[in-house]
């Protein structure tokens, strides 16, 4: 599966999970905005549809985009898509926002969208660029595994409220 990533360099490119993945060829860069609504799904706390397996179709078709910014007040404008999907609750193990809910980096993001779509081992893999990768997918192994189970996103948004 693709994986593409937009930035807005607001981070460390030192510690910037996006920049290493782009790096050693994991996933491409987006040079426009716009290409964040193409083809495929675009993760965005915004969409109404949470991501289930029933996007892997979509997603075969045109991988999965992702913004790297700190989703922080005011959040950066990105823009609206028919197949924009927001992650459930996932438990962030990156240095910075440990054991914080959706506090994810965009790693962090991608595998767990890999995940939730059937493809568990690329989503180990992409971890695996990480020290705390391993870690990740250990701690949210039970909602991860639920979530890739569900049917849809209705399923995927029931689940989740198990979890608040």
């Amino acid at each position: 599966m693709e994986l593409y990533i937009y930035m807005y360099k607001e981070c460390d490119p030192k510690k910037c999970t996006a920049n290493k993945l782009v790096e050693k060829g994991k996933a491409k860069r987006l040079l426009k905005k716009r290409e964040l609504i193409s083809d495929g799904v675009c993760l965005t706390p915004f969409a109404e549809k949470a991501l289930s397996p029933e996007d892997k179709t979509i997603v075969e078709k045109g991988g999965i985009r992702a913004v790297d910014c700190t989703w922080s007040d005011p959040l950066p404008k990105i823009p609206s898509s028919k197949n924009g999907r927001a992650l459930p609750y996932i438990l962030a193990t990156n240095p910075v926002n440990f054991g914080k809910p959706l506090r994810l980096t965009t790693a962090e993001a991608l595998s767990a969208s890999l995940y939730i779509l059937g493809e568990k081992e690329e989503a180990r893999a992409l971890m695996t660029n990480f020290r705390w990768g391993e870690k990740f997918l250990e701690i949210n192994k039970e909602p991860l595994e639920r979530y890739s189970r569900a049917k849809n996103s209705t399923e995927v948004v029931e689940i989740q409220r198990d979890y608040l």
